[in-house]
Protein backbone atom coordinates (compact mmCIF):
# COMPACT_ATOMS: atom_id res chain seq x y z
CA UNK A 1 0.00 0.00 0.00
CA UNK A 2 1.69 3.10 -0.74
CA UNK A 3 2.10 6.06 1.40
CA UNK A 4 0.89 8.93 0.27
CA UNK A 5 2.39 11.16 2.88
CA UNK A 6 5.91 9.85 3.56
CA UNK A 7 9.23 12.27 4.12
CA UNK A 8 10.90 12.21 0.88
CA UNK A 9 15.14 14.05 0.91
CA UNK A 10 16.72 14.68 -2.45
CA UNK A 11 19.88 16.34 -3.50
CA UNK A 12 18.10 19.85 -3.78
CA UNK A 13 14.50 19.15 -2.33
CA UNK A 14 12.94 17.94 0.88
CA UNK A 15 9.01 16.51 0.72
CA UNK A 16 7.07 16.33 3.91
CA UNK A 17 3.22 15.66 4.45
CA UNK A 18 1.33 19.11 4.35
CA UNK A 19 0.52 20.69 7.52
CA UNK A 20 -2.21 23.15 8.51
CA UNK A 21 0.62 25.76 9.89
CA UNK A 22 2.36 25.91 6.31
CA UNK A 23 -0.71 28.41 4.95
CA UNK A 24 1.21 31.19 5.33
CA UNK A 25 4.52 30.61 4.02
CA UNK A 26 2.45 28.13 0.75
CA UNK A 27 0.43 31.20 0.28
CA UNK A 28 3.11 33.77 -0.30
CA UNK A 29 4.56 31.59 -2.69
CA UNK A 30 0.92 30.52 -4.67
CA UNK A 31 0.02 34.31 -4.79
CA UNK A 32 2.15 35.06 -7.37
CA UNK A 33 -0.26 35.43 -10.21
CA UNK A 34 2.57 34.45 -13.15
CA UNK A 35 2.69 31.10 -11.87
CA UNK A 36 -0.96 29.94 -12.69
CA UNK A 37 -0.84 31.83 -16.23
CA UNK A 38 -1.08 28.43 -18.76
CA UNK A 39 -3.18 26.96 -15.52
CA UNK A 40 -6.54 26.29 -15.97
CA UNK A 41 -7.10 27.74 -12.59
CA UNK A 42 -5.53 30.46 -13.57
CA UNK A 43 -7.00 32.33 -10.34
CA UNK A 44 -5.61 30.47 -7.73
CA UNK A 45 -3.28 32.96 -6.77
CA UNK A 46 -6.24 34.94 -5.18
CA UNK A 47 -7.17 33.66 -1.48
CA UNK A 48 -10.40 32.48 -1.20
CA UNK A 49 -9.44 30.41 -4.44
CA UNK A 50 -5.85 29.45 -2.88
CA UNK A 51 -7.55 28.60 0.63
CA UNK A 52 -10.05 25.97 -1.00
CA UNK A 53 -7.20 24.42 -3.15
CA UNK A 54 -5.35 24.22 0.62
CA UNK A 55 -8.01 23.11 2.21
CA UNK A 56 -8.81 20.66 -0.35
CA UNK A 57 -5.10 19.21 -0.19
CA UNK A 58 -5.09 18.61 3.89
CA UNK A 59 -8.45 16.68 3.61
CA UNK A 60 -7.31 14.17 0.72
CA UNK A 61 -4.26 13.97 3.01
CA UNK A 62 -1.62 13.06 -0.26
CA UNK A 63 -0.49 16.67 -0.15
CA UNK A 64 3.39 16.88 0.62
CA UNK A 65 4.92 20.61 1.17
CA UNK A 66 8.15 21.38 -0.80
CA UNK A 67 11.52 22.82 1.18
CA UNK A 68 14.26 24.20 -0.74
CA UNK A 69 17.43 22.15 1.43
CA UNK A 70 19.79 25.10 0.96
CA UNK A 71 17.30 27.87 2.45
CA UNK A 72 15.01 25.76 4.39
CA UNK A 73 12.42 28.05 2.50
CA UNK A 74 8.94 26.20 1.72
CA UNK A 75 8.79 26.83 -2.47
CA UNK A 76 5.57 24.75 -3.37
CA UNK A 77 3.98 21.57 -3.08
CA UNK A 78 2.51 18.32 -4.74
CA UNK A 79 0.16 15.22 -4.20
CA UNK A 80 -0.18 11.62 -4.33
CA UNK A 81 -3.87 11.71 -5.40
CA UNK A 82 -6.53 9.10 -7.33
CA UNK A 83 -5.05 5.95 -5.61
CA UNK A 84 -6.16 2.76 -7.78
CA UNK A 85 -5.16 -0.32 -6.53
CA UNK A 86 -4.05 -3.06 -8.70
CA UNK A 87 -6.84 -5.51 -9.47
CA UNK A 88 -6.63 -8.99 -7.91
CA UNK A 89 -5.80 -10.39 -11.42
CA UNK A 90 -2.55 -8.92 -12.94
CA UNK A 91 -3.62 -5.43 -13.14
CA UNK A 92 -1.13 -2.96 -12.58
CA UNK A 93 -2.07 -0.34 -9.88
CA UNK A 94 -1.45 3.59 -10.52
CA UNK A 95 -1.62 7.14 -8.49
CA UNK A 96 -1.97 10.36 -10.08
CA UNK A 97 1.09 12.94 -9.31
CA UNK A 98 -0.31 16.15 -9.74
CA UNK A 99 -1.33 19.74 -8.30
CA UNK A 100 1.73 20.50 -7.97
CA UNK A 101 3.56 24.25 -8.28
CA UNK A 102 6.75 26.06 -7.41
CA UNK A 103 7.55 29.59 -6.61
CA UNK A 104 9.12 31.08 -9.83
CA UNK A 105 12.65 31.45 -8.76
CA UNK A 106 12.67 27.71 -8.83
CA UNK A 107 11.57 27.12 -12.15
CA UNK A 108 13.79 25.52 -14.81
CA UNK A 109 15.13 22.33 -13.53
CA UNK A 110 16.52 20.64 -10.34
CA UNK A 111 14.20 21.53 -7.73
CA UNK A 112 11.28 19.57 -10.50
CA UNK A 113 13.48 17.38 -11.16
CA UNK A 114 14.83 16.02 -7.77
CA UNK A 115 10.97 16.50 -6.67
CA UNK A 116 9.84 14.11 -9.11
CA UNK A 117 12.27 11.99 -8.63
CA UNK A 118 11.72 11.61 -5.31
CA UNK A 119 8.10 11.42 -5.91
CA UNK A 120 7.83 8.68 -8.82
CA UNK A 121 10.88 6.27 -7.25
CA UNK A 122 8.47 6.40 -4.01
CA UNK A 123 5.02 5.77 -5.69
CA UNK A 124 6.28 3.12 -8.30
CA UNK A 125 7.91 1.16 -5.46
CA UNK A 126 3.98 0.40 -4.68
CA UNK A 127 2.10 0.94 -7.86
CA UNK A 128 3.44 -0.37 -11.72
CA UNK A 129 2.27 3.35 -13.34
CA UNK A 130 2.06 7.34 -12.46
CA UNK A 131 -0.39 9.35 -14.03
CA UNK A 132 -0.20 13.34 -14.63
CA UNK A 133 -3.34 15.02 -15.75
CA UNK A 134 -2.63 18.59 -16.97
CA UNK A 135 -4.49 21.07 -18.59
CA UNK A 136 -4.85 20.77 -22.39
CA UNK A 137 -3.24 24.21 -22.91
CA UNK A 138 -1.20 24.01 -19.98
CA UNK A 139 1.73 24.52 -22.34
CA UNK A 140 4.87 24.91 -19.95
CA UNK A 141 3.45 21.78 -17.80
CA UNK A 142 3.26 19.75 -20.84
CA UNK A 143 6.78 20.40 -21.68
CA UNK A 144 8.21 19.46 -18.20
CA UNK A 145 6.43 15.90 -18.25
CA UNK A 146 7.77 15.09 -21.90
CA UNK A 147 11.48 15.98 -20.22
CA UNK A 148 11.49 13.55 -16.88
CA UNK A 149 10.19 10.95 -19.34
CA UNK A 150 6.16 11.26 -18.95
CA UNK A 151 4.52 9.86 -22.37
CA UNK A 152 1.29 11.03 -23.66
CA UNK A 153 -1.71 8.40 -23.45
CA UNK A 154 -5.02 8.45 -25.15
CA UNK A 155 -7.05 9.05 -21.97
CA UNK A 156 -8.56 11.96 -21.45
CA UNK A 157 -10.68 14.01 -19.16
CA UNK A 158 -12.99 17.01 -18.45
CA UNK A 159 -12.20 18.76 -15.45
CA UNK A 160 -14.77 21.21 -13.96
CA UNK A 161 -12.87 24.49 -12.30
CA UNK A 162 -13.82 26.51 -10.16
CA UNK A 163 -16.57 28.79 -11.85
CA UNK A 164 -18.05 25.76 -13.50
CA UNK A 165 -15.86 25.99 -16.81
CA UNK A 166 -14.91 22.69 -18.38
CA UNK A 167 -11.42 22.21 -18.97
CA UNK A 168 -9.80 19.38 -21.40
CA UNK A 169 -7.37 17.23 -19.36
CA UNK A 170 -4.63 15.16 -20.80
CA UNK A 171 -3.29 12.11 -19.10
CA UNK A 172 0.98 11.14 -19.29
CA UNK A 173 1.72 8.11 -17.57
CA UNK A 174 5.62 6.94 -16.50
CA UNK A 175 5.58 3.07 -15.70
CA UNK A 176 8.40 1.31 -13.29
CA UNK A 177 9.73 -0.06 -16.94
CA UNK A 178 9.90 4.28 -18.26
CA UNK A 179 11.24 5.49 -14.84
CA UNK A 180 13.72 2.78 -14.63
CA UNK A 181 15.37 3.60 -18.15
CA UNK A 182 14.35 7.52 -18.34
CA UNK A 183 15.91 10.27 -17.61
CA UNK A 184 14.99 11.16 -13.80
CA UNK A 185 17.05 8.32 -13.29
CA UNK A 186 20.31 9.42 -14.88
Amino acid sequence: MLDRQPVLEGENVRLRPLRENDWDALFAVASDPLIWEQHPAHDRWQEPVFRAFFDDALANRGALVVIDRATGAVIGSSRYQGLEEAPREGGVGSVEIGWTFLARSHWGGRWNHDMKRLMLAHALASVAEVRFLVGETNIRSRRALERIGARLTDRREERIMAGGEIIPHLTYAITREDFASGPLTA
